[in-house]
């Protein structure tokens, strides 16, 4: 009948239109988490391109105290001595002030101590007077291991042409050996033997503090740097 036919019609429109009230709900709520997802991964991706810029940033400041010290050094017959002393102790004060911001950076964000862990015991390493060539200390900062083998094997033909002395080679050779160490990498039993018998005291004493970077040991080397810078100024 008439009457029948209506009820059905009636039914399928309303059927129909709580099917599009669904389909609808469902297209909001994949909207809405599709937006979540793309407000996180942009999120994600700003944080990631912010802490590389900070890190290239960082890079860029350590490499600009470096080249001073590597400056200085080769144009130390330029200075006066009192000069060189005054202008060394202003730069390492400089490297001491960042290491400090670096501490402050690696609280603040444990995910950096990966990255700046080897910058700072480079940093460590030229505040406390342990290592004497810029180099050195660069590749040590930079974690490049390889450099630092290199220059290693460049040492002897430096010292057959004379453009180093014997003395000059080998305080470079145990800076260099211990820089391999603490960056993780396996010395020989020769090179080990080597490190024991010409390690000088204020590497040995590096060595000792740097141990642990997290605590005592970075303060127990800022307060040896501190006491350095102190020194060179006053004289």
């Amino acid at each position: 009948s008439i009457s029948c036919w209506l009820l059905k019609a009636s039914q399928r429109r309303r059927d129909e239109s709580e099917r599009a009230r669904e389909s609808q709900g469902e297209q909001r709520a994949r909207a809405k988490r599709y937006t979540k997802t793309m407000a996180s991964k942009k999120t994600k991706g700003r944080g990631k391109w912010e802490t590389e810029k900070l890190i290239r940033n960082v890079e860029d400041q350590l490499n600009r105290l470096l080249m001073q010290l590597q400056d200085l050094e080769d144009l130390k017959d330029d200075f006066e001595e009192d000069e060189y002393e005054e202008t060394k102790a202003e730069t390492l004060e400089q490297l001491k002030e960042f290491d400090l911001t670096l501490n402050k950076m690696m609280k603040g964000d444990v995910s950096l101590v990966d990255k700046f862990g080897a910058m700072q015991l480079g940093i460590q390493a030229a505040i406390s007077d342990a290592f004497k060539t810029p180099e050195v200390i660069a590749a040590f900062a930079k974690r490049e291991p390889g450099q630092l083998r290199q220059r290693l094997e460049d040492l002897k033909g430096q010292v057959k042409l004379k453009r180093m002395s014997k003395d000059q080679m080998l305080q470079q050779a145990v800076e260099i050996l211990t820089a391999l160490k603490k960056l993780g990498e396996d010395l020989t039993p020769q090179e080990e033997d080597f490190l024991q018998e010409h390690m000088t005291a204020s590497l040995a004493d590096f060595e000792k503090a740097s141990t642990d970077l997290g605590s005592q040991g970075s303060a127990q080397m800022l307060k040896v740097a501190g006491t350095n810078v102190r020194q060179a100024q006053q004289e």
